[in-house]
């Protein structure tokens, strides 16, 4: 026999069976992240930004699952939970109207991670018309809201971060691999 009182059995099955969720729940989020990497090394497919990207929503699917999962073991019925879900999506959607600029960026590095316009390591210029010069620099980060640019040494070399939604709104001249080279020695040239 138990040496634990009866009234305390339930709970305890039910802390066991949470945390069996949610070490399933982690233990699969983490295969899915190796099982992601072992094929982005094997069939780089998808760029690394994009791969990162993908790896963080699944673990978010799949440990909010869990967290479903758990809910629903402790007794929140499903009405309950599609209507707190329903509410949260309302909220979400007011909530990403009025963040407007920062979902075009978001959609716009998505864009440059998939399209590939430019590269790290390329030399851009946002061009904001045709005689007038914009910024102009050496792509030396992407992420999801701003690319950072490491302007030419004529133009002081600081480091400019340009809101990725510019790059689809604005010209842009580009330059890659020998070109780039090609340009250093041009403006070395013209700096003697």
């Amino acid at each position: 026999m138990l040496p634990v009182p009866a009234y305390w059995i339930e709970p305890i099955l039910i802390a066991l069976q949470i945390l069996l969720i949610l070490l399933i729940g982690y233990t699969l989020q983490r295969f899915v992240a190796r099982f992601l990497t072992r094929m982005a090394e094997r069939y780089p497919l998808l760029p690394p930004e994009l791969l990162v990207m993908v790896r963080g929503g699944l673990r978010w699917l799949i440990m909010g699952t869990a967290f479903v999962a758990v809910l629903g073991r402790l007794g929140v019925s499903a009405s309950v939970l599609w209507a707190a879900l329903s509410g949260f999506v309302a909220v979400a959607a007011v909530a990403f109207f009025a963040m407007w600029s920062v979902l075009s960026n978001l959609l716009c590095a998505v864009l440059i991670f998939t399209v590939g316009p430019f590269r790290i390591g390329d030399v851009v210029e946002l061009v904001d018309t045709l005689d007038k010069p914009g910024v102009k620099g050496r792509v030396i980060a992407i992420n999801l809201l701003f690319t950072t640019l490491l302007e030419m040494p004529e133009a002081g070399g600081a480091l400019v971060q340009v809101p990725n939604s510019q790059f689809f709104q604005k010209s842009v001249r580009r330059w890659r691999g020998a070109e780039v080279q090609a340009l250093h020695k041009e403006t070395a040239a013209e700096a003697d």
